[in-house]
């Protein structure tokens, strides 16, 4: 049986009591955005494998330039954080916070700026 909760921010945790383990989801919505970037940066030739990982306290798609690397980028929801800080943050391979945000459109921008600076 799934449950969905929902915090005023429009964050969603979804546990499952089967199996007793609590685990956060990226919706469909969100994973759409991301793969949305994540598309665009594979067409540019930077980025080359992704991971969805789905942890108790948080969801991390990770990329990787190669499936045999460390990821070089990790986009990381954690709803605890939904009122605070804000559930979305982007990390770098060394854990280094490079944004972090409430709105997950917003930090994608990010990426468009990794993109202009490899076209120039």
């Amino acid at each position: 049986m799934k449950i969905i909760d929902r915090d005023s921010s429009d964050i969603q945790r979804i546990t499952s009591d089967a199996d007793g383990a609590n685990r956060t989801y990226l919706h469909r919505t969100e994973l759409g955005l991301i793969l949305n970037t994540y598309g665009r940066m594979v067409a540019s030739g930077i980025w080359k494998d992704y991971a969805i990982d789905t942890l108790k306290d948080e969801a991390v798609f990770s990329i990787f330039k190669r499936a045999t690397e460390m990821p070089v980028y990790r986009i990381i929801k954690q709803p605890s954080l939904a009122q605070k800080q804000g559930a979305w943050r982007i990390t770098s391979m060394s854990g280094q916070i490079l944004k972090r945000g409430k709105n997950l459109a917003a930090i994608l921008k990010y990426f468009d700026r990794l993109t202009l600076k490899l076209v120039d």
